[in-house]
């Protein structure tokens, strides 16, 4: 399994599951489009008032899964961190690439743009045999 190959997977999804932690220490997930760069980053917008932004804005650990057809999932561990200035406009443009139905509310007041950049990565695909898990850090 080459990184490139993994890469590949995750473009070729357009959801994820992105489970966050409130003050407390309570899970939260919550599913979401992305964008992603080609360094792996991936890039969400959310509402100000959501729990997620909440929860991100106070512990920027995140806890990534894009996939889940045909038993093939990538897992990812990243930092977050909101997005402004020129960084957003080039994160913004990766994201509507791939989903351009978001730019209707782009000019919400409460929109926040995230990028989680990751630090560890797995791909399992428990429908070949035997199973195919590769792991890698950044």
């Amino acid at each position: 399994m080459q990184i490139t190959e993994v890469l590949n997977f995750i473009k070729g999804n357009n959801l994820a599951v992105v489970s966050t932690v409130n003050y407390s220490g309570k899970p939260q997930s919550a599913v979401v489009e992305f964008g992603e760069l080609d360094d792996f980053t991936i890039i969400i917008d959310t509402l100000k008032t959501s729990r997620k932004y909440s929860n991100l804005t106070t512990n920027k650990q995140v806890s990534i899964v894009i996939g889940w057809d045909n038993d093939v999932t990538v897992q990812i561990d990243a930092i977050a961190k909101e997005l402004s200035g020129d960084e957003l406009n080039s994160a913004k443009a990766a994201y509507f690439a791939k989903n351009e139905r978001a730019k209707k509310w782009e000019n919400m007041p409460d929109i926040a743009y995230f990028a989680f950049k990751p630090y560890w990565l797995r791909y399992s695909d428990v429908g070949h045999k035997p199973w195919l898990i590769e792991e890698f850090s950044f």
